[in-house]
């Protein structure tokens, strides 16, 4: 497992070599390949010139910068990797805050923080044992992919998990989204029911309990297009009854709700899919 990123955490005048590993994983998903209808071969995508048209190698290809209409600066690999500030290589923690304080919206990517050599292990579990006493979360910085970002450090475990976090100005606002959406005085009697029904489906958190059943669907049908054994179906999606009586679909919810048995534990947890064989 290679770091993405290695350097320095520091706190004040303590700091402790780290490396950044990435969380989650997207290598699992069925993927697939750009063919060639008529011979079945894979395609390879090339880069043309937009203005000569023509098709250019690799070791031509630059990074520009536009200035003005179809006028580009060009920037060397080199140029980039001398632009060094202080968070390209240390994380510097500038500030904790409570967890709660932080907007879900803002989260990003997660990284598993680890201390990167033996001598940083006293140092590492110093700082992470004195946010997990203080149930406070570190914010500091660092640069990745060519930017700095700002990133919300917390106990996890023996280490530290990552999380980058957007900036304001990537974030829209919801008032956009959510002015239009009057206010409105709800029925107590509705209101209850419709808590009743939220009671009835209360249960604890398990990330194993949830599948992709569209890609389950799907390498079923990979599979059997495979073996030759491919049977046409036509599944037609009927929306949602419009309902008229609210009240009345509630009562009928909760009606549902008692004569259908509750599935246990194990039941709700899906074994792994092997995708490739």
């Amino acid at each position: 497992m290679r770091p993405y990123w290695q350097g320095y955490l520091k706190l004040a005048l303590v700091s402790c070599p780290i490396a950044l590993h990435t969380a989650c994983s997207t290598s699992e998903r069925i993927a697939f390949r750009q063919i060639n209808r008529a011979t079945g071969h894979r395609l390879r995508q090339q880069l043309i010139d937009e203005e000569t048209r023509e098709p250019i190698t690799s070791d031509q290809k630059a990074r520009g910068y536009e200035i003005a209409k179809n006028q580009y600066l060009m920037v060397e690999d080199e140029e980039l990797e001398k632009i060094q500030i202080p968070s390209s290589h240390v994380i510097e923690i500038d500030s904790f805050v409570p967890r709660q304080q932080i907007d879900q919206r803002f989260f990003d990517d997660s990284y598993y923080v680890t201390p990167n050599e033996p001598v940083a292990q006293e140092a590492f579990a110093v700082i992470r044992e004195a946010m997990r006493n203080k149930t406070l979360v570190a914010l500091g910085r660092l640069v990745l992919t060519k930017r700095e970002r700002v990133i919300a450090l917390e106990p996890y475990g023996r280490g530290l998990l990552g999380t980058t976090l957007r900036y304001a100005y990537e974030v829209r606002n919801a008032s956009d989204y959510f002015d239009e959406v009057p206010e409105l005085a709800l029925a107590p009697d509705l209101l209850q029911l419709a808590e009743q029904i939220v009671d009835s489906k209360i249960a604890d958190f398990d990330p194993q309990a949830f599948r992709d059943r569209y890609e389950e669907k799907l390498l079923e049908h990979l599979k059997a297009k495979q073996a030759g054994a491919v049977r046409e179906e036509t599944t037609a999606f009927a929306a949602p009854r419009r309902v008229i009586n609210l009240m009345e679909a509630l009562r009928r919810s909760i009606a549902q709700d008692k004569k259908t048995p509750r599935k246990d534990k194990a039941s709700a947890s899906v074994p792994a899919i092997r995708k490739r064989a």
